[in-house]
């Protein structure tokens, strides 16, 4: 089994911190740009496209500043890897930016980075930011 490179992305949002983390952390946010439909039990959500569903949970957590998530898969290797939104605002401009962690095998790296693209351009959208 390969071992996946670390990357990170980073968007400019007009938005509020406050906003975007909820879009960030709730199912009904989440279900809104991130997959079709979001549920939360106890400390797993689960997260539906289509006919699949995936399980995650949440590693670590900063209100309006970073949300850890962790895919749930049953591989031997799962604990290694997790995909994270990071807020970040410019104290003195108050621009506010969404750094987006995550793994991806190395041949997939380019379609990971553009599936995050175009997942945050709907982000966007929904928030109505530019």
């Amino acid at each position: 089994m390969s071992k996946k490179k670390e990357f990170v992305i980073e968007y400019d949002f007009q938005s509020s911190p406050q906003l975007l983390f909820q879009y960030l952390s709730t199912p009904s946010g989440l279900s809104e740009w991130f997959s079709d439909d979001v549920n939360y039990r106890g400390e797993k959500y689960t997260f539906f496209w289509n006919d699949s569903e995936e399980y995650a949970r949440v590693l670590s957590k900063k209100v309006n500043e970073k949300i850890r998530y962790q895919w749930i898969n049953g591989e031997p290797d799962e604990e290694d890897y997790f995909f994270e939104f990071r807020i970040q605002m410019d104290e003195i401009t108050k621009d506010v930016s969404l750094i987006v962690t995550d793994y991806s095998d190395e041949d997939e790296l380019d379609e990971a980075k553009l599936l995050w693209n175009s997942l945050i351009a709907d982000l966007k959208k929904v928030l109505g930011s530019s």
